[in-house]
């Protein structure tokens, strides 16, 4: 089954963003932090344009920037901005199923997956990018502390 990556490419590219000290990124640069081409990086990032959560500038000088403060956009803001409208690719077999045990299978289904869906959803509401940034610096410096005690 293949999954759809790009929220964890968007998330990538935004903490790239936010190391990069608010200079613009070009669609070029993020291509190669996402691994992907710069036409990618120009549709996926356009639905972040239009959510305010970046900005871009065109010609010399331009790129990409953080319009917001990575504090204020949840993982539920970026994953929305990106038109994600399903979560799980699970589906009937049949939308309208005339057999009455292929209905109360489709209902449980629904159910079950209803409820996961809502406890994701609210689980990314509650994260945001800037947390995301903070676990990075601390790892970041604990590497650097294992790694100055390993020279020595």
């Amino acid at each position: 089954m293949k999954r759809d990556t790009r929220l964890s490419g968007v998330l990538h590219a935004l903490l790239h963003m936010a190391e990069h000290d608010r200079a613009p990124m070009t669609s070029d640069m993020l291509a190669h932090c996402m691994s992907t081409n710069p036409a990618v990086v120009r549709r996926t990032m356009a639905g972040l344009r239009e959510a305010g959560i970046v900005t871009s500038v065109k010609g010399h000088g331009g790129g990409w920037s953080l319009a917001r403060d990575l504090s204020q956009v949840t993982l539920r803001d970026v994953y929305a901005a990106l038109g994600m409208t399903t979560v799980f690719c699970i589906g009937h077999r049949n939308g309208k199923p005339e057999c009455l045990l292929e209905q109360v299978a489709n209902e449980a289904m629904d159910d079950a997956l209803a409820r996961a869906e809502s406890m994701l959803v609210g689980r990314l509401n509650e994260i945001t990018v800037a947390s995301l940034s903070v676990t990075f610096h601390q790892r970041a410096a604990l590497l650097t502390k294992e790694r100055s005690s390993h020279a020595v």
